[in-house]
């Protein structure tokens, strides 16, 4: 067999293993990035199933404060109606913003404050979302490495070849951004 032919099919097992290499690599990132997103899912969940019970609890204490508690209600709707993603993210945003506000408000209630369930449920709450935050946060740096495989040379090439797609990354709405503001 000539010199010739042996290196021809070297290169051509050595390009196949790469694509194999780069396309299991990709499989893997997309899966990874879908793995964490359900990880905020898990906890948006919980927290959807936690805030009725602090939605009652501040009820029995502020009554007159019907908007904000409506205003959780309706996000945490809205985020049960999310039909994909970005929906899902943005009610995430309503919602988290709904619970800052309730939060600010259960200051100007002493006797909210000192509840023994209330504290309990805010405990909980603000454990559920700062796993959430770092939930996000694992979520984008899984979307990070793979929109950069998919992009960088020349791992792009195998990216175009078998279709894979960049992911959006989880970002705040400027809603999320500003400052709560709570008026009585």
């Amino acid at each position: 067999m000539p010199v010739w032919l042996i290196v021809i099919i070297v290169v051509l097992v050595l390009l196949v293993l790469y694509v194999v290499s780069v396309y299991n690599s990709l499989v893997s990132l997309r899966n990874k990035v879908n793995d964490q997103y359900s990880q905020i899912d898990v906890e948006l969940k919980r927290r959807f199933d936690l805030v009725p019970n602090l939605v009652e609890t501040v009820k029995g204490y502020t009554k007159h404060e019907k908007t904000t508690l409506e205003d959780i209600v309706k996000a945490r709707n809205t985020y049960a109606n999310a039909g994909n993603m970005q929906d899902q993210l943005k009610a995430d945003g309503e919602l988290t913003n709904a619970i800052s506000k309730l939060f600010a408000l259960a200051e100007s209630y002493p006797d909210l404050k000192a509840n023994e369930n209330f504290i309990n449920l805010q405990n909980e709450l603000s454990e559920i979302e700062q796993k959430i935050v770092y939930a996000r946060q694992f979520y984008n740096d899984s979307v990070l490495k793979l929109n950069n495989k998919i992009e960088m040379f020349p791992s792009n090439i195998v990216a175009g070849m078998f279709n894979f797609s960049k992911k959006e990354f989880f970002e705040a709405s400027n809603e999320e951004r500003a400052n709560v503001k709570v008026k009585f």
